[in-house]
């Protein structure tokens, strides 16, 4: 899903009416560890934690200015898709319902209604949730938001054109992989500036539905998404962001549960900052390809920070948390 450099710099003034870009450093620290440079761009710190909040941004600028009929909108999420579309609504006015499954992350939940979403807890999974928002959005006289679609794309491409600015061009970039917004969106601006930059995607063993999808070319559903990196447990991959990955990703690398606990102790000790889960799942899937990176200038995309306190907890323990 491709975008041009107008729609790039639109969304780009959209996110900046907002926000500062985001900071990337090369720590010494996690690049000793690595045995390679290693670039972290530090999504974490936008104003709802993630990376998502750059797509509702630009979602909304546009249904605003063509729709602006629109009352509001209602979508499903785990937790940072729904925080942006809070976000990015209430800066609109518009009412937002978001509905999240059983068992959600209780802090996410509250950070969305911080914001300002009407809760509506549904299903046993992100899927469950999903087909309920399509749902809601039918009886509430709502547009109902899907967890991919150009807006969000380019939005949080914005972020990769920060990266590449800042950090010029790297060898390969590691990304967690979701419903695939981020890593499309890093695709779309790598190819935009005709780098070479090989990106990775990253996905939980636990959650393989996007890995099956990436090898066969073609949407593959799974029974489960049991891993507590709640940011990647899809079940059911969107068929464009997979096209997407087809066309323009080297590879899916598949980590444990273990690895990106792992990899979040070596990222609050390398660089003192805290990842979710999913934001620690790129510098896992880094690390289980550390031979290859060896001397390389690499990136990694910590994607969010918004970790909840029991997680955290069990982490700093040496645990593994239950999904």
């Amino acid at each position: 899903m491709g975008f041009s450099s107008a729609d790039l710099d639109v969304a780009t003034a959209v996110v900046r009416r907002h926000f500062p870009a985001t900071p990337q450093f090369a720590w010494p620290l996690l690049g000793a560890h690595v045995g390679a440079t290693v670039w972290v761009k530090h999504e974490n710190q936008t104003p709802t934690g993630a990376f998502k909040v750059r797509g509702g941004l630009v979602y909304v600028d546009r249904l605003r200015r063509e729709r602006p009929h629109v009352a509001g909108l209602v979508s499903a999420t785990r937790g940072n898709h729904g925080q942006s579309l809070a976000y990015a609504g209430a800066a609109a006015g518009l009412r937002v319902v978001i509905v999240v499954p059983e068992g959600n992350s209780p802090d996410k939940n509250a950070a969305m209604r911080g914001f300002g979403a009407e809760l509506v807890v549904h299903g046993a999974d992100f899927q469950e949730s999903r087909e309920h928002a399509a749902r809601l959005g039918d009886e509430l006289g709502l547009e109902t938001v899907p967890s991919f679609h150009p807006d969000l794309v380019v939005g949080v491409g914005t972020y990769a054109k920060e990266l590449f600015d800042a950090a010029g061009a790297l060898d390969t970039v590691y990304v967690g992989v979701g419903m695939g917004s981020g890593i499309a969106g890093l695709v779309g601006v790598r190819d935009l500036l005709g780098l070479a930059t090989r990106v990775v995607g990253v996905v939980a063993e636990r959650a393989p539905a996007t890995a099956l999808s990436f090898a066969a070319a073609a949407v593959v559903t799974t029974e489960r998404a049991a891993t507590f990196v709640d940011g990647v447990a899809c079940r059911t991959p969107d068929a464009a962001a997979i096209a997407t990955m087809v066309a323009g990703v080297d590879h899916i690398v598949t980590v444990g549960e273990d690895d990106t606990a792992e990899a979040m102790r070596v990222l609050l000790r390398t660089t003192h900052q805290l990842p979710e889960p999913a934001g620690a799942i790129a510098l896992a899937g880094l690390l289980a390809e550390r031979d290859a990176a060896a001397g390389r200038r690499v990136g990694v995309i910590l994607s969010g920070g918004n970790c909840d306190t029991s997680i955290l907890t069990e982490v700093l323990a040496g645990r593994t948390p239950a999904a």
